[in-house]
C-alpha cells in the first residue's frame, strides 16, 4: 500500500471503530494531518489571517477519524478502545497511548478482527 493509500482509509472508515488499523495506517494519517494543518498556518500567515478558520475546519473534520483510528490502533494491539481514556491521565497517560501506537500488530487473529498486515501467527 502507498503511503497516502492508507490516510484515504482512515476516511473510508471515518466512524468505525470495528476492526483493526496498522500502525503504518496511523502514523500516516497523523504524518499527512500535519503535513495539511502546517501549509495552512504557512498560508495564512502570508496571505490572510482569515484563514486560521481553516485550520479549526480541519481539526474539527479530523475529529471523529483520529478517536477512531486511535481505537482501531489499540484493537491491532489487543486492547480494548476504553484505553484511549487513559490519555487524559496528565504526562502518563499520553506517554502510555504513544508507546501502544508504536507497537507492533498482535500476530494473527485477535478478538478485533484478523491483522490487516496479513499476518499469521507462529
Amino acid at each position: 500500500m502507498k503511503s497516502y493509500e492508507f490516510y484515504l482509509e482512515v476516511w473510508k472508515k471515518y466512524a468505525v471503530v470495528d476492526g483493526r488499523a496498522q500502525r503504518a495506517e496511523y502514523w500516516y494519517f497523523y504524518l499527512f494531518s500535519a503535513i495539511g494543518v502546517f501549509t495552512t498556518v504557512i498560508a495564512s500567515s502570508f496571505i490572510s489571517e482569515y484563514l486560521n478558520i481553516l485550520i479549526w475546519l480541519y481539526y474539527l473534520a479530523i475529529f471523529i477519524p483520529s478517536i477512531t483510528l486511535t481505537v482501531r490502533r489499540l484493537h491491532d494491539t489487543n486492547r480494548s478502545g476504553w484505553w484511549y481514556f487513559f490519555g487524559l491521565v496528565p504526562i502518563v497517560g499520553g506517554i502510555v497511548l504513544f508507546i501502544f501506537m508504536v507497537l507492533d500488530s498482535e500476530p494473527g487473529e485477535n478478538r478485533y478482527g484478523p491483522n490487516p498486515k496479513g499476518v499469521k501467527a507462529a
